[in-house]
Formats: C-alpha cells, sequence, structure tokens
C-alpha cells in the first residue's frame, strides 16, 4: 500500500495525526488465515500515523461479544470493536455508547460505494451510521478434499446429494465424511448454509424476510431438517472444538469435507493449499448459488477523549479505502465491500463468490432478520438436535415456535 494514496482518502473526511494516536481494536480473528488479515489492519493504521493496539480475544464471537459489551457498559472501552453486521450491536446504540460516524461515510462517499447497500444499512439506525463494514462472508459453503475422493478412485462431488452419497465409502476408508467442530454456532452455521441450499431461495425468503410460518412449517423446510439429520449422521466421530481445527481436518485429508464460511479460505492458504487442485468449494452446497451478505464490521465506542475520537474516524475512513480492502480480503477469504477494487490475485472460489454477488444472487445475512434473541434460542436448538437424536420433524416444530415468538 502506498501511503501517498491511503493519505488522500483519510483527508476527506478527517485530518491526518500530527502524532500517533494509540486505539486498543477487539476483534475474535485469532487463527493462522485471521491473524494473517488483520494484520493488513494494523499495518495499514501504523502506515497512516496513527497506532494499532492488538486486542485479540480467542474463542469466537461468541466469547467476545459478552467480554466487549461488558468493558464498555462497565466504563473501560477499546478504541474500536469487531462484531458482525446486523442487529448485535444494537443495545449499544440505544444506549448511546457508539460512536456516531455518519459524518466520515458521507465524506467518503460510502452510500455510493458500499455494495450491496444492505451491509451500510446494517450499521444505520434511525439515518445515523456506526459501523464501518469491512467484508462480505457467506456461510453456506462446503469445502471438500480432493485427495479423499481421488484415493477413493471417484469424482469429487459436485453438490451436496452427491457428497452425502459418498459418504459410506468414504467413512469405510477410515476418512470422516463430514469434519464440525463442538461449538454451537457451527452446528447452527450448517443448518442455516443448508435452509437455502435444499428448500431454495423462494423458501428462505417467505420464512425470514415475510416471516411466513406456514412455510417454515410446511413441505420444503421439511426438507432441511432431513437434511441436516444426514449431515448429523456424518459428523459422528468428529472430535475437534473449534472451526479452523474442523478446516484442518479438511486440508490433512483426514475428513471429507466441512460446511463453514469463506473465511475457510484464509486456513486453506495458509496451509499453500490451491483452490481446484488441492481442494474444492460448493457455494450454496452446489445446490443454490448464492451470497449471504452476512460479514464484519468495525464500532466504535464513545469516548471522552477528541484525540482519541479523531484517531476512531481515521481508522473508519481507511478500513473502507480501496487498498485496505484489497489487502485484507484477500487473505481473510471474504469479498469486499465495495465493487470498484481490483481483485485479480483472488482465487477460483473467491472468483466464484465474485461472480455471484456481482450477479445480484444475495440475500441478507439471519442477523438481520431475526432478533438476537431468536438466534439464540435457534442456535441453542440446533445445538441440541446435532448432539441427540431427535427427529428431524420435532426439530422442525420447535423451530417454527421459536420463530413465531419473534415476530
Amino acid at each position: 500500500m502506498k501511503l501517498t494514496k491511503l493519505t488522500a482518502v483519510l483527508c476527506a473526511s478527517v485530518a491526518m495525526p500530527a502524532m500517533a494516536t494509540e486505539l486498543e481494536v477487539s476483534h475474535w480473528w485469532t487463527s493462522g488465515g485471521e491473524a494473517a488479515a488483520v494484520a493488513e489492519l494494523a499495518k495499514a493504521f501504523d502506515a497512516s500515523g496513527d497506532k494499532w493496539i492488538d486486542g485479540a480475544i480467542a474463542g469466537g464471537g461468541g466469547t467476545a461479544r459478552p467480554i466487549v459489551i461488558s468493558r464498555i457498559t462497565g466504563g473501560d472501552p477499546m478504541g474500536a470493536f469487531q462484531f458482525n453486521h446486523g442487529q448485535q450491536a444494537m443495545e449499544l446504540i440505544e444506549a448511546g455508547l457508539l460512536l456516531d460516524i455518519t459524518d466520515v461515510a458521507e465524506a467518503n462517499n460510502w452510500k455510493e460505494t458500499v455494495y450491496p447497500p444492505s451491509l451500510l444499512e446494517g450499521c444505520t439506525v434511525d439515518g445515523k451510521v456506526y459501523c464501518a463494514p469491512v467484508n462480505i462472508h457467506s456461510p453456506e459453503w462446503l469445502w471438500l478434499s480432493n485427495k479423499v475422493y481421488e484415493d477413493l478412485g471417484i469424482p469429487v462431488p459436485t453438490n451436496w446429494d452427491e457428497f452425502v452419497a459418498s459418504a459410506p465409502q468414504v467413512r469405510e476408508a477410515g476418512k470422516l465424511p463430514l469434519a464440525l467442530g463442538d461449538q454451537p454456532w457451527q452446528s447452527n452455521l450448517a443448518f442455516g448454509a443448508m435452509q437455502i441450499a435444499v428448500a431454495g431461495l423462494d423458501a428462505w425468503k417467505s420464512v425470514n424476510v415475510d416471516k411466513n410460518m406456514e412455510v417454515a412449517a410446511g413441505a420444503e423446510y421439511a426438507k432441511v431438517f432431513v437434511a441436516a439429520a444426514e449431515a448429523r449422521e456424518l459428523t459422528r466421530g468428529s472430535s475437534v472444538q473449534d472451526w479452523n481445527q474442523a478446516t484442518n481436518l479438511v486440508i490433512t485429508d483426514q475428513a471429507a469435507g466441512q460446511i463453514m464460511g469463506d473465511w475457510a479460505q484464509g486456513e486453506f492458504q495458509i496451509a499453500g493449499e490451491v483452490a481446484g487442485k488441492d481442494y474444492s468449494c460448493l457455494l450454496g452446497l452446489g445446490l443454490n448459488e448464492y451470497i449471504s451478505t452476512g460479514g464484519d464490521s468495525f464500532f466504535f465506542p464513545v469516548l471522552d477523549d477528541p484525540e482519541k475520537e479523531a484517531a476512531q474516524k481515521r481508522l473508519a475512513a481507511l478500513l473502507v479505502t480501496p487498498e485496505v480492502q484489497v489487502a485484507f480480503n484477500l487473505k481473510k477469504g471474504s469479498l469486499p465491500i465495495r465493487g470498484d477494487v481490483d481483485l485479480a490475485a483472488a482465487n477460483d472460489c473467491m472468483k466464484k463468490g465474485l461472480e455471484v454477488l456481482a450477479g445480484g444472487n444475495i440475500v441478507p445475512s439471519g442477523d438481520m432478520n431475526w432478533s438476537a434473541d431468536v438466534q439464540k434460542q435457534a442456535e441453542d436448538l440446533m445445538v441440541e438436535f446435532w448432539k441427540s437424536e431427535m427427529a428431524p420433524e420435532e426439530a422442525q416444530a420447535k423451530w417454527v415456535e421459536i420463530l413465531k415468538s419473534g415476530l
């Protein structure tokens, strides 16, 4: 990145610092690929004249979010923090604890450059912008070890149905068909990926956008729960905890596949794996290709310090610049939040995501459609479902009741 280019963008919103201002930045990016990506943000912020103080919190979002909220409400706020797009920071905004960065968004034309518009809308409350989106993370990918299938002498699956059909041979060869970590959000993510892949886009929109509970309780979604039960059987024997440990089982050819977000690409890259050669990626599980526009944003707590507030706004502006978007997302495996950047260096999987994004086959992420309470209840249900022999029909009925509670 060239400082001269970056300087011009930052000066459009706030003045460059006369001396470095330190900002503690909290996030939960601690795996190898994630650490490499966040290092690009820190490098850019330091090069701009300020100082990034890394506040990584291990354990993922489920661990990090309560810690971040507790610090802010307890009077010990950091300078910035990473949350997902959607409603996760709503209570902090309503309490007046987060900085309004509308002036930064307007000065840098975020309304014209951020795509899709739902990303910026997810940062906007009552017409005011409270966060800087940095990426699009789609969770609906099936990652496959090509070597597992090559050793079996069978074609690499091209969709979920073929993957399920190949599972007995994979198991017989002493391999794990489907890797799944033992964190609650992972089983919930797998279920979410199956919703559009199996039920189809129209059914998903009816339930999650139009809130049609008849469709939620109907035949299209019954197929989703049957697929989830199939997946549950394929994960038997998976004994890892973290998502990146599950990804490593695919990288090391101990497991045939994993349902995980596009951030898994960062782990494959760190391991020197090549997309299309060493591993394959099936968007929408190969059944329905679409991009669910979730992802990450940075929010900025209100600080009683004008110098730090100015640094917060400089960081917000920097995160959306083309240079930073390219450097960060190429390492993270995610898609940029602006379409005017050069991603010629993207691998085959990332290019597939970019093509679908450009084609407009996109939907808002679940955390933009349902309250945090509904999401937590649904996650708890998926944990119970995955760890038991609960029948698909029973799980579907309980899930519909959870959704109804959020209407």
